[in-house]
This record gives C-alpha cells, structure tokens and sequence, in this order.
C-alpha cells in the first residue's frame, strides 16, 4: 500500500511540472484587434545539460596550462628552452590571464633575467635562477634582482592575455615564450624543480 502511494505521488510530481512547463510554453498574450500588438518575453535559464527546467548552472571554465616549463643549460652556460608552449582556453566564454607570479624551487633563488654573463661572477652552486617570459606575443615579464622566493610577474591582464571562447579556434589560445639564465652547477641534475609559475585564469567580463 505504502509502495503504491508513492508511486502515484511521484507520478502526479510529475504530471504537475509537465503541466506547468507546457503553460508556460502556451501562455499567450492576445492582439484583439486588426493592427494590434502583442509581446513575447525571452527569458534566459542556464542549466547544466541546456534543457528547459534543468539544474541551474554557470559557465563550466576549462583552461589548460602547460604542465611544465623545461630548460636545459648546457656546459658552457647556454640556456635551451621549449617551444609549442601555450594556454588553451577550453571554455565555452571569454578568459583572461589576470596575474602571474613565480615562486623558486627548494633550495632556489630568482634573481634579475638579463645576459648569461650576469651570473658569471657567481659561484658555483649558487642556485640562482632568472626567468623571463611572454604570453600571447605581449610585453615581456622578467623576475628582478632582489633573492626572493617569490615575484610577482604580472598584477593584472595585458594585451595577449585575451582568449575567446573555445568556439573561436584562431583565438581561443596564447603562446607562451620563455628564457632562463642559472648559475653554473658542480654535479649534472635531471629535471630539477627550479621554479613554478602560478597562472591566475579568470573570465573576461
């Protein structure tokens, strides 16, 4: 008996909102007169599968940074870089880049990107590391001198910071370049963790 109950309840739950969706869909104004007017209002609902009457949701954000920025310094102090590194904006909206920053590994120090020979006068071991880096083709931003553990490389969004939605293949995407110099090092290291780069994403608005 209980089982049956709830069963027809579930079922008049049910006709009920199919009932209040399809007046909703019908309701109608009404142009009496030959010439008259009558209005329609477009409402907006945003749901998380696009149907009329599902959960409310937002605009899901997806965008994909590099995983890691490789460099490789040789025996004589030149620095290789990779190239192909970039930000995918995935998202159906509009995204930005608002801040970047940088924080150096364990055991590590940022100080000023410039000329290799810069840290010549350094010795070995010494740990130190500059970076510098463009996003999208825009101005450079480049730790500075001062040893600390973390910079802030970017404060707020510049041009190439932009990204448009996923539907825009051309511009929904901005190149990353960057270049590094460190001191010497007295033992050879296979992916040290020098430094990590925070990428702050937000919307557009």
């Amino acid at each position: 008996m209980k089982n049956t109950a709830k069963r027809f309840l579930s079922l008049a739950m049910a006709l009920c909102m199919s009932l209040s969706l399809l007046c909703v869909a019908n309701a109608a104004n009404t142009s009496e007169t030959s010439g008259g007017s009558a209005s329609s209002n477009v409402t907006l609902s945003s749901t998380e599968d696009g149907s009329l009457g599902g959960n409310p949701a937002a605009t899901a954000m997806s965008v994909a940074v590099p995983t890691v920025l490789p460099i490789a310094v040789g025996t004589d102090g030149r620095v290789t870089t990779a190239t192909g590194a970039e930000i995918v904006n995935n998202s159906y909206g509009a995204v930005k880049v608002s801040s970047v920053a940088i924080h150096a590994g364990e055991g590590w120090h940022l100080t000023a990107f410039g000329d290799p020979s810069t840290l010549a006068g350094e010795k070995v071991d010494s740990n130190k590391v500059g970076f510098a880096m463009r996003i999208g083709g825009g101005d450079q931003l480049a730790t500075t001198n001062g040893d600390e553990s973390a910079q802030n490389l970017l404060t707020s969004a510049v041009e190439g910071c932009y990204m448009s939605g996923s539907g825009d293949t051309a511009k929904n995407r901005a190149a990353i370049s960057y270049d590094a110099i460190v001191t010497s090092v007295s033992e050879a290291v296979t992916n040290a963790g020098v430094a990590s780069v925070l990428f702050v994403i937000e919307w557009d608005i």
